[in-house]
């Protein structure tokens, strides 16, 4: 069973909010002033700290003034397909004329800036390539580039590494020495300052009025900044939490790509009603089913089109693929189940586990590594078959274990063992020979040992305490609803307590149902527990149990009701 801990409550905060409830959650959240939950545009970072920005936006400027012709090429997720529609239809709204995008596929050119998808791109003859949610390890890409006479900006957010490409300019704020307050910009955050500080200059410069050209509104992308933010599950600091909100507003008022509209439709979800989860959990995972199965540049294009009836259709597309993704993971996690259960027979599982099928889908091994990481509480890479000399691990981690500086130490003390990795704290990836993997896995379980602190590995549940009785009330889920943005580093509000289970029924043969009756107070609440185990639930011998939960809205035939979500049951 997990160790249940409420979250702390710094003394001495003032108020943050006239309901004592949300003042407790907000505090417990780092929230130190009112001033942080201000979510007006106006409170936004300015983008002058941002290093290497003004010779980014020199760059543009000079390839405009020419119209050179300009290649973004991005990255195979929700992040990436965002990052690279934004940049797109900016570039296009200033008045460049020759603007392409182009999207590694992960199953031939791998990630990234690499001499591979470079030479791709030299068939369209660019003059310059921007990088989108990549490009932070491209020192060979970036140089491939260069032979061919292209010059390379960067927008990135990933973790630098040893050596910097030699690019034009580099946009990132996590690079050493860069004072961009906020280091949890998303790719599509980092593209979204640059575009911004390249509107300031050119309409500083009168650009828009001596072309003749609509001076672009930079809310109008919102939409595409809040997407991909949710979707890469940054932390959501007080300027992230800036971006997500005001694009919130405006998908929830119809001002959104027709893409998002028809994603929402597909997923039969009302997008004036979207939220931070259904950005994660309903939109996020149909636009990289493109990446994960196929070509993202049907992620793109859906969020690029201006035509209703071809962004259904492409929606459509994505919707299927996200369907086939589903069978494919499930598939793979019932496979490394089985792993498990014989790893745990031979012994305790290792700090930090790795796991390998040649069969295992590529596009897959990143959602499997995340599901095993949550099941085993601790650090999971898992491989699959490139081709017979080398295989790919998609890595995932726990708090306060770094995952690339795990990695990083294994290339320095290793040279040559780890051929290819990036990534940041919490995911990245890596690619090794076949051959080297049982000497890998023995590395990185000792490197992984060598970063835990004791206690890290025995799975933890943080909450926001015992909800009191009369907080069971549709206005209070309501409000703290609409109390987010929610999502990394500022997590919705959860709950513990214990209750008896009145009712039990299984839904779609994975999800359970729910009557459950307060233990203390004898309240009585409708429940629900998405993708439980079917071989354990309904258990008639489970009358009473602790649950981590938090209250939601049951919607039905118009009404609504309060409703137990339910994340964790501890029998």
């Amino acid at each position: 069973m997990k160790k249940i801990i409420t979250r702390n409550i710094p003394e001495n905060i003032s108020l943050l909010h006239s309901h004592p409830l949300l003042h407790r959650i907000y505090a417990a959240r780092g929230v130190t002033a009112p001033l942080e939950l201000d979510y007006d545009l106006k409170h936004l970072l300015p983008y002058a700290s941002l290093m290497g920005i003004q010779d980014a936006v020199s760059c543009l400027v000079a390839a405009l003034q020419q119209q050179q012709k300009i290649i973004v090429i991005g990255d195979f997720d929700a992040d990436g397909a965002t990052s690279t529609a934004l940049a797109v239809l900016a570039l296009r709204a200033f008045g460049f004329k020759s603007v392409a995008y182009l999207i590694p596929n992960r199953f031939v050119s791998g990630y990234g800036l690499t001499p591979e998808i470079v030479a791709v791109a030299a068939q369209q003859n660019p003059d310059l390539i921007i990088t989108v949610d990549n490009g932070m390890a491209s020192v060979d890409g970036v140089n491939a580039a260069h032979e061919r006479g292209i010059k390379v900006v960067i927008t990135d957010h990933h973790l630098p590494g040893d050596e910097l490409p030699a690019a034009a300019a580099i946009v990132n704020p996590n690079q050493k020495d860069d004072k961009f307050a906020s280091k949890h910009l998303a790719g599509v955050g980092v593209v979204f300052y640059l575009m911004l500080a390249l509107r300031t200059y050119l309409r500083n410069n009168n650009w828009f009025s001596l072309q003749n050209i609509p001076e672009p509104n930079m809310a109008q992308f919102l939409d595409l900044v809040a997407l991909g933010t949710i979707a890469d599950s940054v932390n959501l600091d007080h300027n992230n939490r800036i971006l997500v909100t005001q694009g919130l507003k405006r998908i929830r008022a119809g001002k959104c790509c027709m893409g998002i509209k028809a994603l929402f439709a597909v997923a039969k979800r009302s997008y004036e009603k979207a939220t931070t989860h259904d950005f994660g959990f309903v939109i996020a995972p149909r636009i990289n089913a493109a990446g994960r199965l196929d070509d993202m540049a049907l992620g793109v294009e859906c969020l690029l089109t201006v035509d209703p009836v071809r962004a259904r259709a492409m929606a459509r597309e994505l919707n299927a693929l996200n369907d086939e993704r589903r069978e494919i993971a499930e598939d793979m996690q019932r496979q490394a189940g089985r792993v498990l259960d014989n790893l745990q027979l031979a012994g305790d599982l290792p700090a930090g586990l790795c796991v390998f099928d040649e069969s295992w889908h590529q596009g897959v091994v990143g959602i499997l590594a995340s599901r095993l990481k949550d099941k085993v509480n601790r650090p999971v890479i898992v491989f699959t078959l490139v081709n017979d000399e080398e295989i790919r691990g998609s890595a995932r981690s726990i708090n306060n274990v770094h995952i690339r500086e795990v990695l990083n130490n294994i290339a320095i003390k290793n040279p040559g063992l780890i051929t290819r990795f990036g990534g940041h704290a919490m995911a990245a990836g890596l690619s090794l020979a076949r051959e080297k993997y049982e000497f890998f896995q023995q590395i990185f379980a000792s490197e992984v040992e060598r970063h835990l602190q004791p206690g890290d590995l025995a799975g933890v549940v943080y909450t926001d305490g015992e909800l009191p009785a009369e907080y069971f009330d549709q206005d209070v889920a309501e409000l703290l609803h609409a109390a987010g943005p929610w999502g990394a580093g500022f997590i919705e509000p959860t709950f513990f307590g214990e209750f008896i289970f009145v009712e039990q029924r299984l839904m779609s043969q994975k999800h359970l149902r729910l009557v459950v009756r307060h233990l203390e107070t004898g309240q009585q609440f409708s429940a629900v527990c998405f993708n439980v185990n079917a071989n354990f639930w309904p258990n008639a011998h489970c009358c009473k149990a602790k649950i981590v939960y938090h209250l939601g809205i049951n919607e039905y035939n118009g009404e609504r009701k309060l409703q137990l979500l339910i994340d964790e049951i501890y029998v």
